[in-house]
């Protein structure tokens, strides 16, 4: 079955565009966070950056469209990350994940997907996990 679920299934990979002041002004007025930090450069260096860095929220979104891409949001269970790193203006984020284990959980079928996030120069920004329900018929002969 060339659609089938086991451990070591990697998810579709989810490469954005670099990050712009545009992403940022974007994602800010969707998220309602306008925090200086992200938008205003003065405010970021007088707070002894170099200059504006992405949300981390934004990243955690990107690993969010990589998992919906990969099965419908209905099925998604479970969703966490930590931020491990700043993502910077010009940064092209890579998003990519891995099954690493499959469980039953009464019913349902879960995968266990562990999640990362790295720029174009391999920094890690952003590490997470989420636990996805995947039918039964999608997961290989092995359960």
């Amino acid at each position: 079955m060339p659609d089938s679920i086991a451990v070591g299934t990697a998810l579709p990979e989810l490469t954005l565009p670099a990050i712009r002041r545009s992403t940022l002004a974007l994602y800010a007025g969707a998220s309602g966070d306008h925090n200086p930090i992200h938008i205003d450069s003065d405010f970021a260096q007088q707070a002894g950056q170099a200059d504006v860095f992405a949300h981390g929220m934004l990243s955690m979104a990107y690993l969010g469209r990589m998992l919906t891409n990969w099965q419908p949001q209905a099925q998604l269970r479970r969703f966490k990350a930590r931020f491990t790193a700043m993502t910077h203006l010009y940064d092209v984020v890579s998003c990519r994940g891995e099954v690493v284990e499959l469980s039953q959980v009464g019913e349902e079928w879960q995968a266990r997907c562990k999640l990362v996030v790295v720029t174009q120069s391999g920094t890690q920004t952003v590490i997470g996990e989420a636990w996805v329900g995947v039918p039964r018929e999608a997961m290989g002969d092995g359960l």
